[in-house]
């Protein structure tokens, strides 16, 4: 009875005990008064799942909650959404999104909802519709029946159904008769301010939204789009501010008139998403008023950062750290910034992950205080253990972002600096920290706002493996390439542990070893080192251009792309005979990759004699190689 009332939100916005109240006074009249008394106690005093402490609850959502009755315009608190992206993918692999797998992930949202994660929208990423069908009809053969049983299951289970569309770029679609008028000359786009396409459009996402849709995602936006004749006679910044107005009050209507919809913008919104490296300001600059319309903007696929790391995961942990924190410097606000980046799956989007890393992955997600908290792709791979723990990091983040707030602090990711995102309330404070450097670093958990409780006695309650972080005061200190969660005032209570992240392994010291670097070559620099008495060695590479600038390598996506390994290459020998270097960049990765870091194991190498190291770049223009060695010990 009790874990029936569990806060799950309905299609209404209403909740599991809402719906009790009404069966129980439609079933029993009887005894429905005194059946809804006892609701509006366990209401009042709080519900809670067996075995689980109060602090650690999935996401406690007031029972009369009411969106409408915010006078905010839009984004009146988080949301968790699930995308089925990663899951398959029709871009830089061939797994297809069909109805089946769409429908198994739905049992998969319900399988981790009992074990307390919350999920409010189910959002069906690209590809979903027929290539002629103007996004009115669906794709068959792998939706014979169309999505009425989907969203229809969604709704049933309190999900409220979302759809992704390529705005106006034509990306796997073509061009119905209504938008001929608004094409462009290469036929890849339509205009928004001009011709047949946006009212077609609009009344597209009208009826979706007719039919049960609470959520769109705009992808791909092309604002620079003109039909010939126009694009003859007026500049492109003249089309741009055209395309940019004519689409921004549609949705200004659009939103009027369905004030309960969700509007995420993803790619063509501005921003440099490329590169951690990329100068800022974005060249690419944000316009601040697509906040009346959207929701969230979002801060880049997960790709690799400008940042070596021996762990390629945590490279990519560093990438959307270091998105975060250049949109919050364009003004954006924590809360209505999407950082896109929690994906498992086993497909090229992102890189055949599984569930490497994933729970660093997840707590930084929740750390950065974006209120769309998105998971993406195959959540068959998380077990029922891991599902339990998800829901207490999920628990915890999501009362801060409900009822706190958050902060960043230290430097900037891309840069290499140690940084953090920290949250408060009025019980403590929790601080995620992030040690991108190939040095153990000290970084101070600064004060959040004035009327924060002092912080002492924190305690770790999250690390990878291998290094132990130690704490003094507001101070940690934490190894090359770490991450770590430490609690303040209620939040160190060890009710609050999250464990170690046995899968990231961080060395227990790290020293740099005098290496000269000298060219061997084109795209080849070679160097010679004396073999430690004991310890690894750990050999980092970064590419640059001639000019100075990274530059990242990019070789194609799954299927037909070039692993990484062979582009960006690591060797070393040793009287003569190679050496083993371990790597964990061994990767198509359709994003590029700038940096190449393995590591010699002790056990391979004969100590005192000396060690050939070579990095070299099978880039066909002359590029500039930097070297560096390092001794580390686990």
């Amino acid at each position: 009875m009790v874990e029936s009332l569990w806060p799950t939100p309905d299609a209404e916005g209403g909740s599991v005990v809402t719906r009790e109240l009404i069966r129980w006074s439609g079933d029993c009249p009887r005894l429905s008064g005194t059946r809804i008394a006892l609701l509006l106690i366990l209401l009042l005093f709080g519900v809670h799942a067996p075995g689980q402490s109060r602090g650690l609850q999935p996401a406690e959502i007031p029972q009369a909650w009411d969106p409408t009755k915010i006078g905010a315009p839009l984004s009146r608190d988080p949301i968790v959404v699930y995308n089925d992206w990663s899951a398959y993918d029709e871009l830089s692999d061939s797994i297809p999104l069909t109805e089946q797998l769409a429908m198994k992930e739905l049992d998969e949202i319900l399988r981790l909802r009992r074990f307390g994660v919350r999920f409010d929208y189910y959002m069906m990423d690209a590809f979903w519709f027929d290539p002629d069908g103007g996004y009115r009809t669906w794709r068959k053969p792998s939706w014979p029946n169309g999505p009425d049983a989907w969203i229809k299951q969604c709704r049933d289970n309190g999900l409220l159904p979302g759809l992704w569309f390529g705005t106006n770029a034509l990306v796997k679609l073509n061009p119905v008769p209504a938008w001929q008028d608004s094409l462009t000359e290469k036929k890849g786009s339509m205009s928004f301010s001009e011709g047949g396409f946006l009212p077609d459009f609009m009344g597209t996402l009208q009826y979706w939204y007719d039919h049960g849709i609470r959520m769109f995602e705009f992808d791909f936006a092309d604002f620079d789009a003109a039909a010939p004749a126009i694009a003859k006679v007026k500049s492109r910044d003249e089309i741009h501010a055209a395309n940019v107005d004519a689409f921004r009050d549609a949705l200004k209507k659009f939103r009027r008139r369905n004030p309960d919809i969700v509007l995420v913008a993803f790619n063509g919104f501005g921003g440099d998403l490329e590169s951690t490296a990329s100068s800022f300001p974005f060249h690419n600059s944000i316009d601040l008023r697509w906040l009346e319309v959207f929701d969230t903007l979002y801060a880049g696929d997960p790709r690799a950062s400008d940042v070596p790391e021996m762990n390629f995961w945590r490279s990519m942990d560093i990438y959307s750290d270091h998105m975060v924190r250049r949109f919050e410097q364009s003004f954006l606000p924590l809360e209505r910034i999407d950082p896109t980046s929690f994906m498992l799956g086993n497909t090229g989007t992102i890189y055949y992950r599984k569930t490497h890393a994933w729970k660093g992955e997840l707590i930084l997600m929740m750390a950065r205080g974006g209120w769309i908290n998105t998971v993406h792709g195959n959540l068959e791979f998380l077990t029922d253990e891991d599902a339990r723990w998800f829901a207490k990091v999920q628990a915890l983040y999501l009362r801060f972002e409900s009822l706190g707030r958050t902060k960043t602090f230290g430097g900037i990711p891309g840069e290499g600096q140690p940084y953090g995102f920290g949250s408060l309330d009025t019980e403590g404070a929790l601080y995620a920290v992030v040690n991108p450097a190939q040095s153990v670093e000290e970084i101070q958990m600064p004060q959040l706002s004035q009327v924060q409780k002092p912080k002492s006695n924190g305690r770790l309650l999250f690390r990878d493996a291998g290094f132990q972080p130690t704490i003094t005061g507001d101070k940690i200190i934490l190894g090359p390439g770490q991450m770590a969660v430490v609690g303040y005032g209620e939040y160190a209570s060890p009710a609050y542990d999250m464990g170690v992240q046995s899968d990231v392994q961080i060395p227990r010291s790290i020293q740099p070893v005098a290496a000269i670097f000298s060219e061997h070559g084109k795209n080849t620099i070679q160097a010679t080192v004396s073999a430690p008495a004991h310890g690894d060695l750990r050999i980092v590479m970064q590419q640059r251009s001639t000019q100075g600038e990274i530059k990242r390598s990019w070789k194609g996506g799954p299927p037909t792309g070039t692993n990484m390994a062979k582009v960006l290459v690591l060797q070393a020998w040793q009287n003569g005979k190679p050496l083993p270097v371990e790597i964990d960049y061994d990767k198509v990765i359709w994003s590029g990759l700038s940096w190449a870091v393995g590591e010699i194991r002790h056990s391979d190498i004969t100590p005192g004699e000396p060690i050939t190291v070579q990095c070299s770049s099978a880039e066909s223009d002359e590029v500039r190689l930097e070297g560096k060695v390092y001794l580390v010990s686990y």
